[in-house]
């Protein structure tokens, strides 16, 4: 597990970074025979007719098929996938990577993002990145944060947080240290949402805590120093955004860590007497019944008494549903948890003991 605490020091940014980068190496002998195997492969497009894969390009049924037919991706996903486990000191989580889910080569030209350059041939787009240590980063970066995957910033679920700031409004009275989870942060708005709704609610740095946890370790240390080196306007407006919480010294209680909420093992942190799993529960990520048993089970374990667990998405009411709302109200129910509205998706409220 890889822990990070909120800072917009570059140094800290840096030397945090090179923790989950492998240090650089000769790559000659490891990829060599991968680059002489798609340098083949691209030297026979040169007899392919155009349209070629090119970024942005509408990738029809006819270009996949071309793409399939003289580079198949089933030679070049697995030299990727190694490039991913050469180029980071932990094991990457390949099916976030753009190779994942295409189809085709083509499919994953059209999604470039423009400082790869031109590369419209896999051995190109490989020596790059074995060669240039800040393209890998970037490309890194961008391959398990693709935009797409986040929101617009840390009002997703206006309801939710109301709800959540009266709730704060009525705890401050209360002479304890809070401690707040957010156990789905991804890159981190959410996390940093909780803090700003205690800061403008006049709660002290040193009376809450808040984590984040997420499983990919470039996010959680992206969401620690807000910033994307894959996508400067993204960094910068992610920046203005939690300004005012490192200005007034709020961030120094926010910690991110990776975590995996399946594993054999979670951190043994807590107990939280506020936790939030947004956009997780019973959607495209997490909806194997078993899974969900586990994490909310979990979550539920990880509550002091009196504590409350909320859980608010997007796809519920969309095409992404894949579990029921009631059915998670439900699973609260069976570990205890007593179900109520909390603004927005489903709350549950651990007992006093």
């Amino acid at each position: 597990m890889f822990s990070f605490k909120a800072s917009l020091a570059a140094g800290d940014a840096d030397r945090r970074l090179a923790k989950l980068l492998a240090p650089g190496s000769n790559y000659s002998t490891s990829f060599q025979s991968s680059l002489r195997r798609l340098r083949r492969l691209s030297a026979a497009v040169a007899a392919c007719p155009p349209p070629w894969p090119a970024p942005a390009l509408v990738v029809t049924p006819e270009i996949h098929y071309q793409s399939e037919l003289w580079l198949p991706l089933a030679d070049i996903r697995p030299v990727f996938e190694r490039f991913y486990c050469w180029a980071l000191s932990y094991p990457p989580i390949l099916a976030s990577t753009p190779f994942a889910d295409a189809t085709s080569w083509a499919g994953v030209v059209s999604g470039l993002p423009a400082f790869v350059g031109a590369a419209s041939h896999p051995a190109t787009l490989l020596e790059r990145l074995l060669e240039d240590g800040d393209l890998r980063t970037k490309f890194l970066c961008w391959s398990f944060m693709p935009r797409r995957f986040y929101g617009d910033g840390s009002d997703r679920y206006p309801g939710q947080a109301a709800w959540i700031g009266a709730w704060f409004d009525r705890c401050r009275q209360e002479r304890r240290l809070l401690r707040c989870l957010d156990a789905a942060c991804g890159v981190g708005a959410s996390t940093y949402g909780v803090a700003r709704l205690l800061m403008e609610r006049g709660w002290a740095q040193e009376r809450f805590l808040v984590d984040g946890w997420t499983l990919d370790p470039l996010e959680a240390w992206a969401a620690a120093h807000a910033t994307f080196p894959h996508d400067s306007h993204w960094s910068a407006a992610f920046r203005r955004e939690v300004a005012p919480l490192f200005a007034s010294g709020v961030a120094a209680s926010i910690t991110f860590r990776s975590t995996d909420l399946l594993a054999d093992q979670i951190p043994a942190l807590g107990p939280f007497e506020l936790i939030i799993c947004n956009g997780l529960l019973g959607g495209p990520i997490i909806h194997v019944w078993r899974d969900l048993e586990l994490i909310a089970g979990r979550l539920a374990g990880l509550l002091a008494p009196g504590g409350m667990l909320l859980a608010a998405d997007h796809f519920h009411g969309g095409w992404k549903k894949q579990c029921p709302q009631d059915r998670l109200q439900a699973l609260f129910q069976q570990f205890g948890l007593n179900v109520f509205e909390a603004g927005e998706g489903v709350g549950g409220l651990k007992p006093d003991q």
